[in-house]
């Protein structure tokens, strides 16, 4: 397949280059595109044989439901069976932006669509440019990351072109993504709303609008034995090729620690990267170190930690070592991200 590649300017797009993305889609075609989280994987979220495509062009387990993307509020109630009014309190308060809210769908979304459950994933994203190619689409795009699945999501074009070149029909270059993780995820179909992927939008924030929010155990503990209460959660994803471990405790013995297993892999002929912030990267004993920002600006470092373990793949690191950051607010998803990346390999200090 010949993939084309288009640039496109948030602040000045192209009606032209959008138009003809979005008859991609309505014809049953993929395109790549730019959110403020990552880029996305599109297709005709009504349409069966769109999301199909979507699985075999990602290599991605058919029981991973995917997002649908809107671009206007009214259309929720097109692809929903009601719009319940935790929903709308949510979406008053955090749309259009980096949240996905799961409710009852509607008989107009396939099954295709949401891994055979009877529930749909919803987002409203506030990036221009997504928001005018859904539009163009038809108003509803079903869309994962744009990245073969269980590899680190995309945050540029480069890295989709990496892994869908001549696999999709079309990639929207719409230059890096702002936020660089994944919206945050939350169940409205239970009593109590449920927090099953932490995000740009936290925990704390979805408390102030909803009250009493659960959390999936399994967000941050690799031991609990229940299962993902999302089905793509139960798979490995954000991984580098790299083999990675997270070395957690006191900011000391975590320095200490981390040298010593460096100086170890080095002596079995191991190519090591070092993932430190900005603090501690003076005291590391090795030149392969990779600072994701300082430890008082999360926000940097989420939007930093995917460009960083795909950079890792470029210079095929083979050993990967990297300090821990604090399990709340932003900290909460970077940490979700990591010990997916490393297979909640973690040695405590």
């Amino acid at each position: 397949m010949d993939t084309k590649i288009i640039k496109i300017d948030e602040e000045n797009i192209d009606e032209a280059l959008i138009s003809k993305a979005g008859k991609i889609i309505k014809n049953g075609g993929l395109v790549a595109f730019p959110t403020e989280t990552v880029y996305g994987l599109g297709g005709d979220a009504l349409n069966p044989s769109s999301s199909k495509k979507i699985y075999a062009a990602k290599g991605r387990p058919s029981d991973n439901p995917l997002i649908v993307h809107i671009a206007d509020i009214e259309d929720m109630q097109y692809i929903t069976e009601s719009v319940t009014m935790p929903a709308k309190a949510l979406a008053d308060a955090f749309w259009p932006g980096p949240l996905t809210m799961i409710l009852k769908k509607s008989d107009k979304v396939p099954y295709e669509t949401t891994g055979g459950l009877d529930t749909v994933a919803v987002r409203m994203p506030v990036h221009k440019t997504a928001a005018a190619f859904i539009r163009a689409a038809g108003g509803y795009v079903a869309a994962p990351s744009a990245n073969l699945s269980g590899k680190p999501s995309p945050t540029n074009a480069k890295y989709v072109i990496e892994d869908m070149d001549g696999r999709i029909d079309m990639i929207i270059d719409g230059g890096d993504a702002g936020i660089g993780l994944e919206s945050t995820i939350v169940d409205l179909t239970s009593d109590i709303p449920m927090l099953l992927r932490p995000g740009y939008i936290t925990l704390e924030q979805l408390k102030k609008v909803l009250g009493s929010v659960d959390v999936d155990k399994t967000i941050l503990d690799g031991d609990c034995k229940e299962r993902p209460k999302a089905p793509g959660m139960k798979y490995r994803h954000y991984a580098p090729k790299g083999d990675l471990t997270i070395v957690d405790g006191d900011m000391e013995a975590v320095v200490n620690r981390i040298n010593e297993l460096v100086r170890e892999a080095q002596a079995r002929g191991k190519k090591t990267c070092i993932i430190a912030t900005d603090e501690n990267a003076g005291r590391y004993d090795t030149s392969y170190i990779k600072s994701v920002g300082s430890r008082d600006d999360e926000e940097t470092i989420a939007h930093r930690l995917y460009t960083i373990l795909r950079e890792c793949d470029d210079e095929d690191i083979e050993v990967i070592y990297s300090e821990s950051f604090e399990a709340s607010g932003i900290g909460q998803a970077i940490m979700n991200r990591l010990l997916k990346a490393a297979g909640h390999h973690v040695y405590h200090t």
